[in-house]
């Protein structure tokens, strides 16, 4: 496994302590959070279920689809025959059973991916799953359950922060984040990928050290050849992972989506003010919510420009996947080779210079290769 050796051996170490463990991990889609689980607990994990993305069915179904999938999860992992479960608190109670049943006095590991996605609206998933842990699952020492999600905000506000019936409950947050050079080198030497530093600082800007978007590069093309096959070629595997991006971890996608458009067209971001008149949009509570999920997630940050006072926040986009994408994507797929023919153009220098500056945390520095 490349990188993440600390995050590792922490995992390691809270699956060995003898207590109830909830743990909550969390990142940006694509990020590497599932394999993180797999690699390091390979062989350990008693119980595992993924939500269903709400992003490829209509609402009004999902909650009983999102139980039927779970109830199938219960199934293929051992569990007795039974009535399929109406709601959350009676799949919730399935899990318990099938637990107990599975019980030797050893470690038991409970992995629930995209947790938010099982959160759809009116479902009742928090207060069952607040009931499981609460009742149940916090009193039995030789217990795990590790959540991933993607929608930041939702981890943030549900679990760790959360108010209510789980105020306080997890035990340990861990906030995966997006590889560095020295990290992006070894994973491309893992997948021969002979690629020169200044090509893989280029190749970062475009990435954004996203080890899924890395695992596509094909070590037989330059890196150009690779950047008009994933991204401009018809049917590039990247052409709409944009657009995925934003309706598998936002409630609002279209709203988030425009505010990240909008930020993108000046260098410094825009005040919250500013951001209200250019969308024509309320200045309430949802766009509060919109902006903090971009921040949380990583897409933005906010900040008070050299100059200004403390009341001229500004919102700034420095995520450079979607810089990169609103550079160039949108209005160049007609063209197939269009990297390998622009790559010493002055569009793409000055689209280097943009996305170098705007990497702000972004870990865009040679001395990191050491």
């Amino acid at each position: 496994m490349i990188g993440r050796k600390q995050e590792s051996e922490e995992l390691n170490r809270i699956y060995n302590r003898n207590k109830a463990e909830l743990v909550a991990i969390y990142g940006r889609r694509r990020v590497g959070k599932t394999y993180l689980v797999d690699e390091t607990f390979e062989g350990r994990i008693t119980f595992r279920h993924a939500g269903l993305s709400p992003a490829d069915e209509d609402s009004k179904g999902l909650l009983k689809l999102q139980l039927e999938h779970f109830y199938n999860s219960l199934d293929i992992q051992g569990m007795e025959k039974c009535e399929k479960p109406t709601s959350w608190f009676e799949a919730f109670l399935l899990l318990e059973k099938l637990l107990l049943a599975k019980d030797d006095g050893s470690r038991q590991l409970v992995f629930l991916d995209e947790l938010p996605w099982l959160d759809t609206p009116k479902s009742g998933f928090i207060r069952a799953f607040e009931a499981f842990w609460n009742t149940w699952a916090c009193h039995r020492k030789n217990l795990m359950v590790i959540v991933c999600g993607s929608a930041n905000s939702w981890i943030q506000d549900k679990l760790i922060n959360n108010h209510g019936g789980l105020y306080n409950r997890v035990t340990y947050e861990m906030k995966l984040t997006p590889f560095n050079l020295c990290e992006c080198e070894q994973l491309y030497k893992e997948y021969n990928v002979n690629m020169s530093r200044y090509d893989i600082v280029q190749s970062y800007m475009i990435f954004g050290g996203i080890p899924f978007y890395m695992g596509y590069v094909n070590p037989k093309m330059s890196l150009a050849q690779n950047v008009d096959n994933l991204f401009f070629n018809r049917n590039a595997v990247l052409s709409d992972e944009y657009n995925k991006l934003f309706s598998s971890v936002f409630v609002n996608p279209e709203a988030v989506k425009n505010i990240v458009k909008l930020l993108y067209t000046r260098n410094a971001g825009y005040t919250r003010k500013e951001i209200v008149e250019k969308l024509n949009i309320t200045d309430g509570g949802r766009l509060s919510g919109n902006l903090n999920a971009l921040i949380s997630s990583d897409f933005v940050i906010k900040y008070v420009p050299f100059g200004f006072g403390k009341r001229e926040e500004h919102y700034k986009l420095i995520d450079p996947f979607c810089i990169f994408y609103l550079h160039f994507i949108e209005g160049q797929r007609n063209n197939e080779k269009f990297w390998q023919q622009n790559s010493t153009s002055a569009s793409i220098s000055s689209w280097r210079g943009f996305a170098f500056e705007n990497g702000a945390g972004i870990v865009i520095d040679y001395a990191l290769f050491a």
